[in-house]
Formats: structure tokens, C-alpha cells, sequence
């Protein structure tokens, strides 16, 4: 080790570089996870007094105007579509206490969906 200072000066290049990264992917993820929660404390209640028919006709019209290639949905109408049907997941989970895991990972599922996948998948 010729250099002991250099290298240490890399390494701590290298961990800033990383950590300056890994903060701005945190930052666009934690506004769209302020988005999401809102979302959630403002549905949950209406959401989990659905009935069959009313989360069938929200899930099929949310597949309905995610699929047209003619419109695109904006962030707030496409994490509203996706966590109320994670609420309505965990509503299935808190009914049926044998499906309690399946449901919890459906809820997730919903719940982690992104925008900007979705913006990707609209190109």
C-alpha cells in the first residue's frame, strides 16, 4: 500500500458518490410515499365498505384507462386506482382469516405499484 491516504480518499469518494444517489432515488420515492399514505387514510374507510360488484367495476375500469394507448393517467388518478385496491385487498384479508397472508402480499403488491413504471409501459 503505497498511497494508505488515497485510498482512503477514494473509498469516502466512492461512499458520497453512493450515498448522493441513493438519497435522490429516496426523496422522488418518499413524494410519492406521502402520496400513497394520503391516498390511504382518505380511502380506506370508503373503500372497505365496497361491495363485490363496486371493486369489480373499480379494478376493470382501472385496466380499462391504464390499457388505452389514447390517455394517460395522472399520478394522483393512478395511486388512487392502485391503493384502493390495496385497501380492498386487506379489507379480504381482515374477512377471510385463512387468506390473511395472500391478501397482505396482494395489499403490497398494490401498494409498491410505481408511476413512472407505469408511465414506462404507456412509451
Amino acid at each position: 500500500m503505497k498511497h494508505p491516504i488515497l485510498k482512503r480518499v477514494a473509498y469516502l469518494l466512492i461512499f458520497l458518490s453512493l450515498n448522493i444517489s441513493f438519497s435522490q432515488e429516496a426523496v422522488a420515492e418518499n413524494s410519492d410515499s406521502d402520496l400513497k399514505e394520503s391516498l390511504y387514510k382518505k380511502y380506506k374507510n370508503e373503500v372497505r365498505s365496497f361491495d363485490r360488484k363496486k371493486f369489480d367495476n373499480l379494478f376493470l375500469d382501472f385496466f380499462d384507462k391504464s390499457a388505452e394507448n389514447k390517455t394517460t393517467l395522472s399520478k394522483e388518478e393512478f395511486y388512487t386506482y392502485t391503493i384502493k385496491i390495496a385497501i380492498y385487498s386487506e379489507k379480504l384479508g381482515l374477512l377471510y382469516k385463512d387468506q390473511k397472508e395472500e391478501a397482505q402480499k396482494a395489499k403490497q403488491d398494490w401498494f409498491d405499484k410505481d408511476y413512472s413504471d407505469y408511465l414506462n409501459s404507456k412509451k
